[in-house]
């Protein structure tokens, strides 16, 4: 049965800088909005259809979820939760439901420089055979975290995976060595080795593995397009397959990898791209 939409002249809603993010009510369990390069926007689908509306960004699915008990209810029956990967640039884009779309405006977001000194040369500049092993590992982990399953619970929070000081922030703009290289994709946690990982959420082992970059490596799927990722581990304890339940430990914090020193670097994906796991976490998880 083909959904129906009201007249569009819909140019939504949530325009919000990293500074002066704004948090849903507390019931609903949605996570942060941050409509910048590396957050979140929350866009309203305006669909009169008992059924879940099938919404794209770009080429990646969206995770589509019921306004029911949230602070959108009396404005649409339908919410996607749209990352926004860190190379988009500012200005409007649009979410895609079928021959239709609903615009959303990307605010212009400037990440801090990072430089580090990495002593091991070949983690920086690698050598021919190190490309060959990169570009396998890459197209591995690049086929998890684009993964779709549509588990019977819809989750959008998490808790913080294990403890410690937040040493590197998400979004950095990096030089290793004083060479340029990709934005920090994911939050560093740093911790002595050893120190337990759990599961900041229920999920299934995608994959798991020893990276030339990111060490000891191991990739959760939540369900609907919303991914986490665990690098330079010390020890993975789960294996790929396993259904991991919250605060089930699934390794523990190392220095594998391209490291400075031992801790966690949590990657958190939403329909391919890259966002702040900060957004995924309530206050007082932090």
């Amino acid at each position: 049965m083909p959904s129906l939409i009201r007249p569009l002249v819909v140019t939504l809603l949530i325009m919000a800088s990293f500074s002066g993010r704004l948090m849903a009510d507390s019931g609903s369990m949605l996570p942060e909005v941050a409509a910048v390069p590396g957050g979140i926007a929350h866009v309203l689908l305006p669909i009169d259809s008992p059924l879940q509306p099938e919404a794209y960004f770009g080429k990646h699915r969206l995770l589509v979820q019921s306004t029911h008990n949230t602070r959108y209810q009396q404005q649409a029956p339908w919410l996607a939760l749209v990352g926004i990967p860190l190379s988009t640039q500012a200005g409007t884009h649009q979410v895609k439901i079928g021959n239709q779309a609903v615009d959303f405006t990307v605010a212009d977001k400037q990440y801090r420089e990072q430089r580090l000194t990495i002593k091991n040369k070949r983690k920086v500049n690698p050598n021919k055979l190190d490309m060959e092993r990169i570009g396998g590992e890459k197209q591995r982990m690049l086929a998890a975290l684009a993964s779709w399953s549509e588990p019977a619970q819809t989750l959008t929070r998490f808790n913080k995976p294990t403890p410690g000081p937040y040493s590197s922030p998400f979004g950095l703009r990096r030089f290793f060595n004083d060479q340029p290289r990709k934005p920090h994709s994911g939050l560093d946690i740093a911790a002595p080795i050893g120190t337990p990982i759990q599961a900041p959420a229920s999920g299934v082992v995608m994959d798991a593995g020893d990276y030339f970059f990111n060490g000891r490596n191991l990739i959760l799927d939540h369900g609907r397009g919303l991914i986490t990722m665990y690098s330079h581990m010390e020890r993975i304890d789960v294996a790929i397959g396993d259904q991991v339940s919250t605060g089930q430990q699934l390794g523990t914090v190392g220095s594998s990898g391209r490291v400075t020193g031992p801790h966690l670097h949590w990657t958190v994906s939403l329909n391919n791209a890259r966002v702040d796991p900060m957004l995924f976490m309530a206050p007082e998880a932090r």
